[in-house]
């Protein structure tokens, strides 16, 4: 939390200030800041999948765990949970693959009190793959979920 606060003054004060009317003031902190902030605190901001499943092993579950007090100790931050899959299916079959990874995660994010409004669901399906080639090694890390750090 302290790191948080310190980025958040020295981002304030690097700033320059607005003098226009009628311009809202930045954000204390931008979600390029804040990313690596909460992948430091919380350990990652990403769980992994096996196969076309949706469902949350111990290693994600862990992870998901530190992500849930970090979003709790934050409210203010909202996240948007973002589903991906690998490139072997239709891209409707990866869409739907990627929506369910995503909803599961956000389901368990709000079993552990996360409030619902602070997160966004959106499935990437295969367009935005992690890492490119053709084996199960690539295919592996581009079954994911991603929490990514939104104001």
């Amino acid at each position: 939390m302290i790191r948080l606060i310190t980025a958040a003054l020295l981002l304030a004060a690097a700033a320059p200030a607005l003098t226009q009317p009628g311009v809202p003031p930045p954000p204390l902190v931008d979600q390029a800041a804040l990313q690596p902030v909460f992948v430091a605190q919380s350990g990652s901001d990403r769980v992994y999948f096996s196969g076309d499943g949706h469902g949350l092993d111990q290693a994600a579950r862990t992870t998901l765990a530190a992500q849930a007090r970090w979003l709790r100790m934050n409210p203010q931050v909202r996240a948007s949970i973002e589903g991906h899959a690998d490139p072997r299916r239709t891209r409707d079959y990866a869409l739907g693959v990627g929506e369910r990874r995503a909803s599961a995660v956000r389901d368990y994010l709000i079993s552990l009190g996360v409030p619902p409004g602070q997160l966004g669901v959106v499935s990437w399906g295969k367009e935005r793959p992690a890492v490119a080639g053709a084996s199960e090694g690539a295919w592996a890390l581009n079954r994911r979920v991603v929490t990514l750090l939104i104001r």
